[in-house]
């Protein structure tokens, strides 16, 4: 009887430590990478194309992505789970070298996630996590014009601050972005990422079940800008 005991709390074990790790290995599958300024993509100019100034407005263009990556704990084991969306709007204006005004708005309704359970974590997401039906977007706009200095190089990264509002979930918060930015041909990429606090913009903490999340997760970024 004791053996039979025995076995069963191993057996357990096996379960509730092993399950969650053949889960998040075998079946969430491998979390996306970060975005980084060396893994976007490069431009070059169409044959007959000339190089566009650099001051000017610059509009949003294509593969420009936002996502959140939040930690999460299942019986001890982690796993990182990405979402994001590439319903990115918006524009900034260059004088000269100065970034002076600069304004995004991300459509929250479209954000998916990656892994086997994207449709439960997105339904969470979208219902009581982000409250998407009364808070769709979520926007950002500079508050301080950003200094570029001698205007870059083609192909040369440049690091930055962008000081701005940031408003999701209906709240409203000053934030300073650390950003990486790079022009090439007549597309300027710019990449970061900020730490998000929950309680910051009033969003309930996403635990749920036995799967437990920190009080914090980030927001990521990568911005193709072309002339407008």
């Amino acid at each position: 009887m004791k053996r039979w005991l025995i076995t069963g709390v191993v057996a357990v074990l096996v379960i509730v430590v092993g399950g969650p790790f053949v889960y998040f290995h075998f079946i969430e599958g491998k979390t996306p990478a970060k975005l980084t300024i060396t893994n976007a993509p490069t431009s070059t100019l169409k044959p007959g194309q000339t190089r566009a100034p650099l001051a000017g407005t610059w509009k949003i263009g294509s593969g420009s992505l936002v996502r959140y990556r939040v930690k999460e704990t299942l019986f001890g084991q982690s796993h990182t789970a990405v979402g994001g969306t590439s319903s990115v709007t918006g524009s900034l204006k260059i004088a000269g070298t100065t970034v002076t005004t600069a304004a995004f708005s991300v459509d929250m309704t479209t954000f998916t996630s990656t892994g086997a359970s994207h449709d439960i974590r997105d339904g969470q997401f979208q219902s009581r996590i982000m409250d998407t039906a009364d808070f769709p977007t979520a926007t950002f706009t500079l508050t301080q014009p950003i200094d570029l200095g001698p205007a870059p190089a083609d192909g040369v990264t440049k690091t930055y601050s962008a000081t701005g509002k940031l408003t999701m979930h209906g709240t409203t918060k000053t934030v300073t972005l650390s950003l990486s930015g790079r022009r090439t041909a007549n597309v300027i990429t710019v990449v970061g990422n900020t730490p998000i606090t929950f309680s910051d913009y009033n969003i309930d903490n996403p635990s749920g079940g036995p799967a437990s999340v920190g009080n914090s997760g980030t927001l990521e970024f990568e911005l193709n800008l072309t002339p407008n």
